[in-house]
């Protein structure tokens, strides 16, 4: 297993990276805001599973191959950011399921599977993603020690900050959307949380 020194560096140095806006907080957000805490939690189960397909990739250095073919990988990041840019689109015209109705109650939701697959492609499609797990994981990982069992405690610790830091967004965007609610700007709260996902879709795009 892991010695406990290892984990008390571990866990605050991640729970600092996670907790920093990013792309995954930024769509947490924007779905607190738009689709509520509970719906939002459809994404973060996507992204969940991608974060932990990427960590598992990086420690296993399949990661290091993924790069190496930067055609595939352009293309795949390119479809992932075309696909949230046209969301946020919408979004910021007040049409489409993501966005939020006149009335605050009104309306069909986002489907699961559409906010499940948003978080998955934010978090497979991010080179910074790769790369940075690339740099945090070996570093933690010793090399006498069964690399299996090491990988699956580091990913545990990962999906567990990971979710609690997105919970922490997904809130916030909801008590911004309260705020906002009440005084009837629903078409800024479109606008703002629009603009937020196009910009998610120009970052995973151009990052």
């Amino acid at each position: 297993m892991m010695s406990w020194a290892t984990l008390s560096v571990f866990v605050p140095t991640f729970l600092l990276v996670s907790l920093t806006p990013g792309m995954c907080m930024t769509l947490a957000m924007v779905l607190g805001m738009t689709q509520g805490v509970k719906r939002a939690l459809w994404m973060m189960v996507g992204e969940l599973i991608g974060v932990g397909l990427v960590a598992a990739a990086a420690g296993a250095g399949v990661a290091a191959l993924m790069l190496r073919q930067p055609a595939l990988f352009m293309a795949f990041k390119w479809v992932g950011g075309a696909y949230l840019a046209y969301i946020g689109i919408m979004m910021w015209r007040s049409r489409g399921r993501m966005a939020i109705p006149n009335e605050l109650e009104a309306g069909p939701p986002a489907g699961r599977w559409q906010l499940a697959l948003q978080g998955f492609l934010t978090a497979v499609a991010n080179p910074k993603g790769w790369a940075f797990f690339m740099v945090l994981l070996p570093p933690f990982l010793d090399s006498s020690r069964p690399l299996g069992q090491q990988l699956m405690l580091l990913i545990a610790v990962i999906l567990t900050i990971e979710f609690a830091s997105m919970l922490v967004y997904a809130t916030g965007g909801k008590t911004l959307r309260r705020v906002l609610g009440k005084s009837g700007n629903v078409r800024l709260l479109n606008r703002i949380a629009g603009t937020l996902m196009i910009g998610v879709g120009i970052w995973l795009a151009l990052g």
